[in-house]
């Protein structure tokens, strides 16, 4: 095969498949030069180099959208638990894992899916509050610092029934204003303890 035929191929082949795949080996084979041939054949140089160029462009992908929603998902998940503390976590787990954290994945899944492309990829999860704090977690843009959402958990002491936990979130649509319930889990007719409370 020519070499002009083949250096085109190796061309259209790369510009085909964006880069993110290697010309196959047929194309970079190239005939036995004469014996009396000491120069570099161009295009052994030049397949090292799109095999290279490949390497870079693959390992600086940016995330997809699914790693970003998966990656936040586990993290507020985490962040949950670490809002609980072991005494708390250990009576209410099952039934925020049944009832609440599901509700979680749906608003954090829905709100990555229809805002703009350029915002999820800018999007961490900050650390919760303890003490007597609302907080569980806030969704943050890491470029302007500001909080797009905020899901909290509210005592409530509800007479006659004891302590309530009141899941619910906020959103950057309104200011953060109108609280949006995501459901509550009973505690006991006792007070329940600081969050972040660990078994010593």
């Amino acid at each position: 095969m020519n070499k002009w035929l083949r250096k085109s191929l190796v061309i259209l082949f790369s510009i085909a498949t964006f880069g993110l795949v290697t010309p196959p080996a047929s194309l970079a084979v190239q005939e036995k030069p004469a014996e009396d041939t000491v120069s570099k054949s161009p295009l052994k140089d030049e397949s090292v180099e799109q095999s290279a160029a490949t390497v870079v462009e693959v390992d600086q992908l940016p995330p997809s959208k699914e790693q970003v929603i998966s990656t936040i998902l586990l993290e507020a998940e985490e962040k949950s638990f670490s809002k609980f503390g072991d005494k708390i976590s250990g009576v209410i787990e099952d039934e925020f894992k049944e009832v609440i954290f599901p509700k979680m994945e749906e608003i954090i899944t829905y709100y990555l899916n229809v805002e703009d492309d350029e915002l999820f990829q800018q999007l961490a999860v900050s650390k919760p509050s303890g003490g007597t704090s609302e907080k569980i977690f806030h969704i943050y843009n890491t470029e302007t610092g500001e909080d797009v959402l905020r899901f909290h958990v509210r005592r409530e002491n509800r007479p006659l029934e004891g302590y309530w936990f009141n899941f619910h979130y906020h959103t950057y649509h309104d200011s953060f204003q109108s609280h949006k319930d995501l459901g509550s889990i009973y505690w006991d007719k006792n007070t329940p303890p600081n969050w972040m409370s660990y078994v010593n």
